[in-house]
């Protein structure tokens, strides 16, 4: 089974200003997001991906170039816009400060399998969308490069955290309780009989056990011994 790292773009300056940006175009990332983008690259350099596919916004192409540049080969670059950020519709470009006054607020921190934007998309469509994507490249790396294979894919905030919570078996009201911090790696092995979540917001650590480790399709009973053994035992 293929292993896909969900990253998350690097910091924009809407997100320093508390801004929904949404699908606004031209939203680059900041000095600090490139730093983060850097630092995320060469955690990624330990592993030679097999692909990378990105939502067609520029802070996440941005994030992806960087990316590439620190990998040791050079895997193909895909763009899908089936990752892209969810369509806030009127609700894009506003504060957050002044969104948080909306009716509607309360029902995105709760229900969010209840919402539709004003003007835009459900967090369900986006949800179906993103993990159909990521399920559909996932299938597509592990058959043209086999078992093992590792691929990232570069998105946004809620774009990942609905992808994890699929992959983690919870339903979409819960997935306010994830954080996907700019520039974080979070990883999903999707096997056979259910998806395996390796790591979620994970900003710091190495990733190269995930080289080492062989593949598998059953959890270790007792708890293993962690990525970095070979033994599945408690």
């Amino acid at each position: 089974m293929a292993t896909v790292l969900l990253v998350r773009h690097g910091r924009t300056a809407a997100n320093v200003q508390g801004v929904l940006a949404g699908r606004t175009a031209g939203v680059r990332l900041d000095d600090v997001g490139r730093e983060q983008a850097a630092r995320a690259a060469d955690r990624l350099a330990a592993v030679a991906l097999a692909g990378m596919v990105t939502s067609p916004l520029e802070r996440c192409r941005e994030t992806a170039d960087l990316l590439l540049g620190r990998q040791p080969g050079s895997p193909a670059l895909t763009v899908d816009e089936r990752l892209t950020e969810c369509d806030y519709g009127t609700w894009q470009g506003r504060s957050l400060t002044d969104l948080a006054q909306e009716p509607l607020w309360a029902t995105v921190q709760s229900y969010p399998s209840a919402v539709t934007f004003p003007g835009g998309e459900s967090l369900a469509g986006m949800q179906a969308r993103a993990v159909a994507a990521v399920r559909a490249h996932d299938a597509a790396v592990e058959e043209r490069h086999g078992a093992g294979a590792l691929w990232a894919a570069v998105s946004h905030g809620d774009v990942v955290k609905a992808v994890l919570a699929d992959a983690l078996g919870m339903h979409l009201d819960l997935f306010q309780r994830l954080e996907v911090g700019p520039a974080s790696v979070s990883v999903v092995r999707y096997g056979r009989g259910r998806p395996r979540v390796l790591g979620t917001n994970t900003p710091l650590d190495d990733l190269g056990s995930l080289v080492t480790a062989p593949p598998t399709d059953d959890a270790p009973v007792g708890g293993g011994a962690g990525h970095g053994s070979t033994d599945g035992t408690a």
